[in-house]
């Protein structure tokens, strides 16, 4: 079987290569992660011509200098994997900003050729492009798409298959001026000589990045030459200094108006032309004078999260009511199927009952994710931290510190994890500590089930609502958190913050699908893996030791004693000695003991045993407490395969009441991150202390509240 053809889709965020990959790809395509790092690959497999093509969607970056971790993925990845064809996807109404990645690629010598998207966009603008022309220029073969629709996708992938036939594909050589060429002529021949990386890149592409100062490059010189990076570094420092003395600019910044340079003269011989006037307010910058503005802006973002909530929870009840069903008919079947023992109890208590209560919340997740999906896709997301920067640096915060927010669950449904590497991009180390602490405080989607359950189990008339204040609250709390972390361990100055603001769009309903179903796959996954080995690790716990024989024969003894007396109510007198018996013994058990022991504290709180023991098991993953609520409710009926949902015997039991389930729902939204995202943080931040500060910081502050809500909600006679 022939090998596939193996090319990768790179391009700045925001230019359409994702879209690009879907078409491509549909569902024939998969997400993890690069190894060692966070950031997400996509790969999928299509055919074309009777070609099988395997095809990897790079991280969306600006350029391929290592200031971020994406940029270092797909940097490596070129370099290392070394695809077949590299498409290059370039968005046609922001030409020349898209150009300066492509400027790198041809410097690096790698098979090209450029996907010229969004050239719908561009002429709506007045922008009108020779592809032709700048192909010739570029010396790559350039081709018009529209991503969205796939006009002009087959005339690309035949390029993508004669490019990949080609022999040779020599690096561009660009010029930088007579200091910077100077310095190249001298270390270039060196570098050379010695072979120093010259496997992997090529040898005047190596000397400047030595000359940027790139850090991950001079790594590598130095433990491969120690004594010629010496003389080189040596070198790039004098050119450093005279560059600073004569033009006050670094030897990057030079690098870069070179390379601006370079493209302004492609777009100027006649590549670009105009038929519009090049001031004219266009349709994205009309409606960000709306949705932007610092009065209407917030309101219309408010607005906005508002209808998301009421859309998922309109549109997903009848589904979740649906699961439940089906789960509560399993349960009664496996009841009637198997003999009592511990394997009955196992599957009944601990799988269905505990992991089904997770599942059953997937149709409000897969809403949320659709509804996510919408804003991302379209452009919104953005606005959003555009808008939000002004609050930020109120806050001590950094702008770019809004979208690991957004990324943790700043809109609910996101994830900590990835949310504190997305710091990454942070320059001030400062306020990357004080963004990586904060973002577990958001509202990720592996607490949206519990938010979920107590809200539709107290507040079941106003769910949209509650929602909504729930994910403003976790906003301003961590908010809140980072000025104050500002303000004592973290003191330091706010730096400045610039972002781009893509074009509006409208979103496919192909990549919306596969959006949703990428992010609630992920969902189900940890639930049938994580959450399933964590469910009857906690059944184990709360089913042994069990109780002693002594104990047994007494529970036993007064089931005869009722059943002799032969007492019109013996039925329901012995279904009430079964449900002593049971709670009798998941107190007994080691998670049964751990819970009471805390109520000492808890009780401050409205918290009791119960919930104590799925508190504790949501230190492993949120969802856990979802599972342990169902399992430690189902241990404790006296019927096992009563088909009541956990809402409702949340909602029946004397111990729970509105003020509790606020209560709950304030520890439950701020309490330590999973032990995934304390991990993240200790590797993000250098020292496990920091990992263990947030789990100490978050829960101390949890319980203050907790007990706060509790106490002031008993004074009111509200409990």
């Amino acid at each position: 079987m022939n090998k596939p053809l193996h090319i990768a889709l790179a391009g700045n965020p925001n230019s359409g290569k994702t879209t690009l990959f879907n078409h491509l790809t549909g569902a024939r395509q998969h997400v993890g992660n690069y190894p060692g790092v966070t950031v997400d690959k996509k790969e999928g497999f299509f055919s074309f011509h009777e070609n099988s093509i395997r095809v990897i969607d790079l991280p969306g970056t600006y350029s391929l200098t290592a200031y971020s971790v994406e940029e270092l993925v797909a940097r490596d990845y070129l370099v290392n994997e070394r695809p077949d064809v590299v498409v290059d996807v370039v968005d046609a109404s922001n030409l020349e900003r898209n150009l300066y990645l492509t400027c790198q690629f041809i410097e690096l010598g790698i098979p090209l050729v450029i996907a010229l998207n969004m050239v719908d966009v561009a002429k709506k603008r007045g922008i009108k492009i020779d592809t032709d022309k700048l192909g010739t220029l570029l010396n790559v073969p350039v081709f018009p798409v529209i991503a969205r629709s796939g006009h002009g996708v087959d005339e690309l992938l035949n390029a993508v298959l004669t490019t990949s036939l080609a022999p040779e594909h020599p690096p561009a050589l660009l010029r930088y001026g007579s200091d910077i060429d100077g310095v190249l002529r001298e270390i270039v021949p060196q570098i050379e000589s010695r072979n120093l990386l010259t496997d992997t890149y090529p040898a005047r592409w190596t000397g400047l990045k030595i000359l940027e100062n790139d850090e991950q490059i001079l790594e590598k010189v130095q433990a491969a030459d120690s004594d010629l990076t010496r003389t080189m570094v040596q070198r790039s420092e004098a050119l450093t200094h005279h560059l600073k003395t004569t033009l006050d600019a670094f030897p990057e910044a030079v690098i870069a108006d070179h390379r601006y340079g370079f493209i302004k003269s492609i777009l100027r011989q006649g590549v670009v032309s105009r038929t519009h006037d090049n001031d004219r307010l266009y349709t994205s910058d009309k409606i960000d004078k709306i949705v932007t503005n610092r009065v209407i802006g917030p309101l219309i973002m408010a607005a906005i999260l508002f209808v998301l909530y009421s859309f998922t929870f309109n549109f997903s009840t009848f589904l979740v009511a649906w699961l439940n069903a089906f789960f509560g008919v399993l349960s009664q079947s496996v009841d009637s199927m198997l003999p009592d023992g511990p394997v009955k109890s196992m599957i009944i208590s601990g799988v269905i009952d505990g992991v089904g209560g997770v599942l059953g919340f997937v149709p409000i997740i897969m809403f949320m994710f659709f509804g996510i999906a919408v804003l991302e896709d379209s452009g919104y997301l953005a606005r959003v931290a555009f808008m939000m920067d002004r609050v930020f640096h109120f806050f001590g915060l950094h702008g770019s510190s809004v979208m690991p927010f957004i990324v943790s669950g700043g809109i609910a449904g996101g994830c900590a994890v990835p949310g504190v590497m997305a710091t990454r991009t942070l320059r001030s180390p400062k306020e990357r500590m004080a963004t990586l602490l904060t973002v577990p405080f958001m509202n990720c989607g592996a607490k949206l089930p519990v938010l979920t359950l107590i809200i539709g189990a107290f507040f079941s008339s106003h769910q949209a609502r509650y929602m909504f204040l729930a994910t403003v609250a976790a906003w301003l709390v961590a908010l809140m958190a980072a000025k104050f972390l500002r303000m004592t361990v973290l003191k330091g100055e706010s730096t400045p913050f610039v972002m781009e603001l893509p074009p509006y769009r409208f979103p496919t309903m192909k990549g919306l699908f596969i959006h949703t179903w990428e992010r609630t796959w992920q969902y189900i996954k940890k639930a049938g893996t994580v959450i399933l080995g964590i469910s009857i690790l906690l059944w184990a716990m709360m089913t042994y030791p069990g109780l002693s024989p002594e104990q047994t024969a007494g529970f036993e003894s007064m089931r005869q004693e009722i059943s002799a007396s032969q007492a019109p109510d013996a039925k329901t007198r012995i279904q009430h000695i079964n449900g002593q018996e049971a709670e009798a013994k998941l107190r007994y058990s080691v998670a049964g003991r751990i819970g009471i022991a805390l109520e000492s504290v808890s009780r401050y709180a409205g918290f009791d045993w119960r919930t104590n023991i799925a508190l504790v098991g949501g230190f492993a993953a949120k969802e856990v407490i979802v599972s342990t609520l169902g399992t430690a409710y189902s241990l404790g009926e006296v019927d096992p395969g009563n088909t009541t949902s956990l809402k409702e015997r949340l909602e029946k039991d004397p111990h729970w009441n509105p003020v509790v389930g606020l209560s709950v729902l304030a520890f439950i939204m701020f309490y330590a991150p999973c032990f995934v995202t304390i991990v993240a943080i200790a590797s993000e931040s250098g020292s496990w202390k920091w990992g263990f500060f947030s789990m100490a910081f978050n829960t101390i502050f949890a319980l203050i509240l907790s007990v706060a809500i509790f106490q002031i909600g008993m004074l009111l006679g509200l409990a």
